[in-house]
């Protein structure tokens, strides 16, 4: 069975999960091949002992149009975890969550399946963008950022801070990265 890339991509209001919310979430199922199957997203309600983070919330102050777009169309956590889960089920084969960067969003997204579903099927790892990079380019861990990535790895997606453009973004950029890896390897 084939491995499906499900690149994540979180918005939330501060570092931690049930500490703080993950306000949104979406994911871009993508085949290795670069196809993209599908995708999920949803925007949540707050857990009700979680606070907003200050600086956090500062920096959403100088993101309107992002904020406005997480905060639409709210379901509860478990409605939308439920739902996430069913999504994760249907894809045609052993899921694999991509991020950039994966401790971050995946740290969210296994605490919210595991609280609110009981399960996770993507285990309890993650595979990161970065760290691909870092092997790829020979290039120290901190080194390893966007700017320094060859253009050639980079679709014509816009980072708006509204996940599911950046999940379908950096899903492009991994399958990007992993063709590249797959043609040295040969």
């Amino acid at each position: 069975m084939a491995e499906v890339y499900v690149s994540t991509d979180i918005e939330t209001d501060g570092p931690i999960p049930g500490c703080n919310s993950m306000l949104s979430f979406g994911s871009a199922a993508y085949l290795a091949d670069k196809t993209l199957i599908a995708t999920f997203s949803a925007n949540l309600e707050t857990l009700p002992d979680a606070m907003g983070d200050p600086k956090t919330m500062q920096w959403w102050k100088n993101q309107p149009e992002a904020w406005k777009a997480c905060r639409e169309d709210l379901q509860t956590p478990v409605e939308a975890m439920k739902e996430y889960l069913k999504w994760l089920k249907s894809l045609p084969g052993r899921v694999v969550f991509v991020g950039y960067p994966a401790a971050f969003d995946f740290m969210f997204v296994y605490w919210y399946l595991i609280k609110f579903t009981g399960e996770s099927p993507f285990s309890h790892s993650a595979l990161d963008i970065k760290t691909l990079a870092m092997a790829l380019l020979s290039l120290d861990y901190r080194d390893s950022v966007k700017k320094n990535m060859p253009k050639h790895w980079f679709d014509d997606h816009r980072h708006t801070h509204k996940a599911l453009d950046d999940a379908v973004e950096q899903g492009a950029l991994f399958c990007n990265m992993l063709a590249e890896l797959r043609k040295k390897s040969k």
